[in-house]
């Protein structure tokens, strides 16, 4: 099994007024992270507009990804849905084009009780044979992952991480300590990175990465090397980037933040809207100060 660790940026599905994905755009994307030096890639995350694609984008983003990274990093792919049918046949269909891990997400509209939510982690874990991330949201999931579905879901050989984007830093430290060894911990851009890796996290899959992938890849060597007070030096200039990503729609603010760099990603999928001029100009005035 792969070893996932490091900064995984959660690309943008870039997509033009067709709805077609364009590919280009994210391979160039894809390849800048990966000289930047990020240790994986994640397509299909929270930034990557999973809720607002149909199945033929999410095959393009997947595919554009898998054919950009070339195996010089790890690509862990969003699994998504409401159906356990239809998250099977993503996870299956994702490891076939060569994904190397899956990252597993639960949307429910109707609520569910642990054992359901249990069966629908496990059952896709089941029909792969690489690695899984549980992922776990609990301000947009009608139904979060529990510390006991948790606890018991990290006995499964192929579950063997889980990024947790509550604000609850507390609750990453019941996991480690309730889990120990069996499931590894990646941060969310709702944490503070350099504060997981002290608890012992392994890394952090987020959005921010895409914009600042050589200041993330910078801040997890200092924490990887102990260096503590340089790493709170940086951490604090780069939180400024999660402060606007609080503020505005996760998407837009990626996506505004990738434009200024000269990535053509569009506007995020209706019925979101791009950002103002006026909320633009604070993106663009916070990585100017990140630099």
């Amino acid at each position: 099994m792969p070893d996932f660790h490091g900064v995984f940026p959660y690309l943008v599905s870039p997509v033009d007024a067709n709805g077609q994905i364009r590919a280009e755009v994210l391979g160039r994307l894809c390849d800048d992270l990966i000289t930047s030096g990020v240790h994986g890639l994640t397509p299909l995350g929270s930034t990557g507009e999973f809720a607002y694609l149909n199945n033929v984008q999410r095959i393009a983003v997947v595919q554009a990804t898998i054919e950009a990274a070339q195996r010089r990093v790890p690509v862990v792919a969003g699994v998504v849905s409401t159906s356990t049918p239809d998250a099977l046949a993503q996870a299956k269909a994702y490891q076939k084009m060569g994904a190397d891990g899956i990252l597993a997400i639960l949307e429910a509209y109707f609520p569910l009780a642990d054992a359901q939510v249990e069966s629908y982690f496990r059952a896709i874990a089941d029909a792969v044979d690489i690695p899984v991330v549980i992922y776990t949201n609990p301000q947009f999931q009608r139904s979060d992952l529990s510390l006991d579905v948790i606890a018991r879901l990290s006995e499964h050989p192929r579950i063997n991480y889980i990024k947790d984007a509550s604000t609850n830093t507390g609750r990453l430290l019941s996991i480690m300590n309730r889990c120990g060894d069996a499931i590894r911990v990646f941060s969310a851009s709702a944490h503070i990175p350099a504060a997981v890796m002290l608890i012992g996290g392994v890394g952090w899959m987020a959005g921010p990465a895409c914009l600042v992938p050589r200041q993330s890849v910078e801040l997890y060597n200092l924490c990887k090397a102990s260096c503590w007070d340089d790493a709170l030096v940086l951490q604090r200039r780069l939180w400024r980037l999660n402060e606007a990503f609080a503020r505005y729609n996760l998407a837009a603010c990626i996506k505004a933040g990738l434009a200024i760099q000269g990535y053509d990603v569009g506007d995020p999928i209706a019925p979101q809207a791009a950002l103002t001029l006026d909320e633009r100009r604070a993106v663009e005035a916070v990585l100017r100060e990140i630099g």
